[in-house]
């Protein structure tokens, strides 16, 4: 089928139009420029450089006619701060484009949707006594962003991928990880970190994901996606190994202590005049637990196969240690 995305050449974007493509599917993508140096797309990706914010309606349109598929691969994650109150900001690049354009998805005929979306919307449904929608605003943004999807479902297939940690890398392109690994790096005698652990998958998963919603998915579905469940002590042993210190210990820091350090990026935030999408002193809750996914919750129903996570996190650490030592330039996240 012929399937339109927006966000082709970013991480996720590219790793699924290639996986789309070797499925058989032609793919047009529009996407901020510069490309990434280095960058490998595919070469049969039809791509457009444009911020889809600016474009008219029309102009949409003129991508999505004659599509079947859309994926919208674009957006932004917690990591930015901005101005309070920051849920406007996740508003402008998360919620109001998937109204927007899916609704000139249904105009133009589009069949089958495919969002990036986060786990933690998982979370706010799994543990509704958190109150995660009350205290982050950045989660309230993505249950915002799974019911404005949801709302289409009677017109389309609208899937919602609620993406977990995800590791690999696209050469040019920043990868999230950076501030673990100068962390890490820090800490001279052990690394410090709290209980708990996450699920993870590796990029090509994700693309596997993104395909499988594509293909399968009937109807308006949010899926968790988790494959590998690691605790913070099993990753950060990876961690070590691969910046070349296996055995550096690793200690355990009581909640409490998790928590005073979030109190402290707060209090900075606040000089700087600036909110981020978590309040890191409640976030103590959830970094300190098991925010696990079986892989029968999504990644089964969507075909995403067994992938190589060690060497997945390999990659993004390294990469990760040659931009802290300034080896090479990357490109940070845009909200396209």
């Amino acid at each position: 089928m012929k399937i339109f995305m927006i966000g082709g050449t970013g991480l996720l974007g590219s790793e699924a139009a290639k996986e789309l493509i070797a499925r058989g599917h032609e793919v047009s993508s529009l996407a901020l420029p510069p490309l990434p140096a280095g960058a490998m797309l595919p070469p049969e990706m039809k791509l457009e450089f444009g911020n889809y914010l600016e474009m008219s309606d029309e102009e949409l349109k003129g991508h999505l006619t004659g599509c079947e598929g859309f994926v919208f691969a674009a957006g932004v994650d917690e990591r930015v701060e901005g101005p309070a109150p920051i849920y406007d900001l996740y508003k402008k690049y998360n919620i109001d484009p998937v109204k927007r354009l899916l609704a000139l998805c249904r105009d133009c005929g589009v069949q089958h949707v495919a969002i990036c979306g986060s786990y933690f919307s998982y979370a706010a449904k799994k543990w509704p006594e958190k109150e995660l929608t009350k205290w982050h605003p950045y989660i309230r943004s993505r249950i915002d962003q799974e019911e404005a999807a949801m709302a289409f479902a009677k017109d389309m297939d609208v899937a919602v991928l609620e993406l977990p940690y995800i590791f690999g890398t696209q050469p040019g392109r920043k990868p999230v990880w950076v501030f673990l690994v100068e962390n890490v790096m820090s800490m001279k005698a052990a690394t410090l970190y709290p209980k708990g652990g996450s699920t993870m998958v590796t990029v090509h998963q994700v693309a596997e994901a993104i395909a499988g919603a594509i293909e399968r998915n009937r109807g308006g579905h949010c899926y968790p996606i988790g494959y590998y469940n690691l605790t913070w002590k099993e990753m950060l042993k990876i961690v070590h190994k691969y910046l070349g210190v296996p055995d550096k210990k690793i200690v355990t820091i009581p909640n409490w202590m998790y928590a005073i350090g979030g109190k402290k990026i707060m209090k900075e935030q606040q000089e700087k005049g600036i909110q981020g999408g978590l309040h890191m002193v409640k976030f103590t809750d959830i970094m300190c637990s098991n925010l696990f996914i079986d892989k029968s919750e999504g990644c089964d129903f969507l075909g995403v196969t067994d992938d190589d996570i060690d060497a997945a996190i390999g990659d993004s650490i390294l990469l990760c240690r040659d931009i802290l030592e300034k080896k090479t330039q990357v490109l940070g996240m845009k909200g396209e």
